[in-house]
């Protein structure tokens, strides 16, 4: 990318700073900082303050922060009728960390009009890393014993950092990013974090947050104390809505 190494330069330490995120590029949009490393800590010290890294491979692996912030509130968030027709239809069933590793690789996979993913190799055993620490969590959706779609990210504090979702199956991933939403709406998180909005999220009920109503409302919700564990045996999801 052009002009990357004008950026601010991450260290290899994994407790340096980050720049302000006030200092993120307005083109292309988020844009704040290139280099260090994917360890565990960094991380979690990224998403806390709302950045997070998305790179294509050959590029160094670049942290973003794009405003304004595309979010769910998860008590917000709904289907369409012939979606939600489906989400009832019993076709489907609905799973949480049982089926990581599988739903990243499809998130990875090839996708119609993209010719490569964000999701590295590297980024896969980081995320897989996160997940075996309890920080990352899925949602699976299966037809009989095949999986038809699904959603992955990080969890801090009440905050859930959506980070991909895939289906191949009709309406898989809308049915996963509802399920998602309802039972974190359960639990009483307060933010489900899209990143960057699109039509598809809109949709389905996703607004955006200026930088300054976005970060507010992290640093609050990142602060709650909640157990860093499987979302395994923790699951309650409603099969029909």
């Amino acid at each position: 990318m052009s002009g990357t190494f004008d950026l601010p330069r991450l260290g290899d330490d994994p407790g340096g700073p980050f720049p302000p995120t006030s200092e993120a590029l307005d083109s292309p949009n988020g844009l704040l900082a290139w280099g260090g490393g994917l360890q565990v800590e960094r991380l979690l010290r990224a998403y806390r303050v709302g950045i997070f890294p998305w790179y294509t491979p050959g590029q160094p692996i670049l942290w973003w922060s794009p405003a304004p912030r595309c979010v769910i509130f998860p008590d917000r968030v709904h289907l369409s009728k012939r979606t939600r027709r489906r989400y009832n239809s019993k076709n489907y069933h609905l799973t949480m960390d049982v089926a990581f590793a599988e739903v990243i690789k499809a998130c990875a996979g090839p996708r119609r009009q993209e010719s490569e993913t964000w999701i590295t190799a590297d980024m896969t055993e980081a995320y897989c890393q996160l997940h075996r620490l309890g920080h990352a969590h899925s949602l699976e959706v299966w037809e009989g014993d095949a999986l038809a779609g699904g959603i992955y990210g990080l969890a801090v504090g009440s905050v859930f950092f959506g980070e991909s979702m895939f289906s191949c199956k009709t309406d898989a991933s809308k049915i996963a990013l509802v399920a998602l939403c309802r039972q974190l709406h359960q639990w009483d998180y307060g933010l489900l974090d899209c990143q960057v909005g699109n039509p598809h999220l809109f949709s389905m009920g996703a607004v955006e947050l200026s930088r300054k109503a976005f970060e507010k409302r992290l640093s609050e919700l990142v602060s709650d104390n909640r157990p860093v564990d499987s979302w395994t045996d923790r699951v309650d999801i409603a099969d029909r809505w």
